[in-house]
């Protein structure tokens, strides 16, 4: 192969290859490949050779290929120690045989090979890059059939066979050491744009050592939606290990419901050094909901809603609606309250699309006005939900105030829980 070209190769097919120097003389074999992370993610920046005194690391830039597939040292290329490698990840050590997360494909998967890019034009620096590893059985049988053939031969043989691969851009890494973690700087950037039910499908799949370094690494809101989405076994599982402080920094950022049904899985203790550390007005409106019996509608609703003043017009509720803190995609109604917090009416999101800023919101809301009160059964909220096609289900106390609102993925998640 001319030293100019590009190739496209795998790190089963490089593993063994013979390095030499331009003279011919034989220094030793590729071991593996470092391989940046952050933001140098995907770029190779080292080879790990196996030689007579132990593995050493040289720079990929010192590195060609020639015509029979032997890698040739560049003259005065220089060999370090492997102690000289720092947060770089190994595709032999820590990739191969390892999980790894898809975020394509919103699974946990084992790598079975790695696909790599030789690239070399005229003019310009060298350069191996990470393409996408191999999941399927064309990567297994290269590694299988390893030293039977020529490497060519088994290149040719394991491409007929359908290729299963991950693009490099989708791949996320578990690393259960926090410490080599931070040094290779996986932030799990990738798994946190997924949806909160894809990121808890993910967590399932994995061993707990695993679900738990993944889980500790995400940021406080992103670990919140998740946990959300999980049994409360799991949640204690995936918390247990994380201290008070950190746990009061999720459960801030749940929907307030979730957050009660969470602690009130836990420990007394537990539950109890969590909420201490949690700030005032947020630790109130949990403890409030956990004195709600778990079954009854107050049980089942958050404390994240909007309510206006009956008298308000559309533009008051379209300021209300961009200055509320909590997940914007939970609201689907707007509720009407006179001066002591007593409903007086819904109105629906979609309804404000149609009126003027000056439409008084009373005149579109919803009729007839559908509500529970806070010691209903659960069972007479899912049947409310059932009977009127509702998107949610506003609460009230024996007062008629507004304390709480029930939404339908509330709804659905204690229904499954009976399957």
């Amino acid at each position: 192969m001319h030293p100019y070209a590009l190739s496209e190769t795998s790190l089963s097919l490089l593993q063994g290859s013979p390095v030499v120097e331009r003279s011919g003389h034989l220094c030793g074999s590729l071991s593996d490949v470092a391989v940046g992370t952050g933001t140098d993610a995907g770029k190779v920046t080292g080879l790990v050779l196996k030689t007579k005194q132990g593995r050493r690391l040289v720079d990929v830039q010192h590195v060609q290929t020639n015509a029979v597939g032997s890698l040739v040292l560049m003259d005065g290329a220089p060999l370090q120690p492997l102690e000289t490698l720092e947060n770089h990840l190994l595709l032999r050590e820590d990739i191969v045989d390892q999980q790894i997360i898809d975020v394509h494909g919103r699974k946990v998967v084992r790598v079975n090979d790695v696909d790599l890019s030789w690239r070399q034009t005229e003019g310009a620096d060298p350069g191996l890059i990470v393409t996408q590893v191999e999941v399927g059985l064309r990567g297994a049988l290269r590694r299988l059939f390893k030293g039977t053939m020529p490497a060519r031969q088994l290149d040719h043989f394991s491409r007929r066979f359908a290729a299963r691969v991950i693009p490099w851009e989708f791949v996320d890494f578990i690393e259960v050491d926090p410490a080599r973690r931070v040094k290779l700087k996986i932030e799990h950037q990738r798994l946190a744009s997924l949806h909160p039910s894809d990121i808890a499908d993910i967590l399932e799949e994995l061993a707990p050592a695993e679900r738990e370094a993944v889980f500790g690494s995400l940021d406080e809101e992103t670990a919140a939606e998740a946990l959300e989405e999980v049994t409360p076994k799991l949640q204690q599982s995936l918390t247990e290990s994380l201290d008070s402080s950190r746990v009061a920094d999720i459960v801030e950022e749940m929907d307030p419901g979730a957050a009660a049904d969470f602690l009130a899985e836990l420990p007394e203790d537990r539950s109890e050094a969590i909420l201490q550390q949690m700030e005032p007005e947020e630790r109130q409106e949990v403890e409030d909901l956990l004195e709600f019996r778990e079954n009854s509608a107050a049980g089942r609703m958050t404390t994240d809603y909007i309510h206006l003043p009956h008298q308000c017009v559309m533009a008051d509720a379209i300021r209300a609606l961009q200055s509320f803190d909590g997940a914007p995609e939970t609201i689907t109604d707007i509720y009407l309250v006179d001066d002591h917090e007593v409903l007086k009416g819904a109105v629906a999101l979609s309804r404000l699309l149609l009126v003027t800023p000056d439409t008084p919101l009373a005149s579109i809301q919803e009729v007839p006005l559908i509500f529970c009160h806070s010691d209903d059964h659960e069972d007479t909220v899912a049947e409310l939900f059932d009977k009127y096609n509702l998107r949610a289900l506003p609460v009230v106390d024996d007062q008629q105030v507004l304390v709480g609102v029930v939404q339908a993925d509330h709804v659905i998640g204690f229904l499954l829980k009976r399957q």
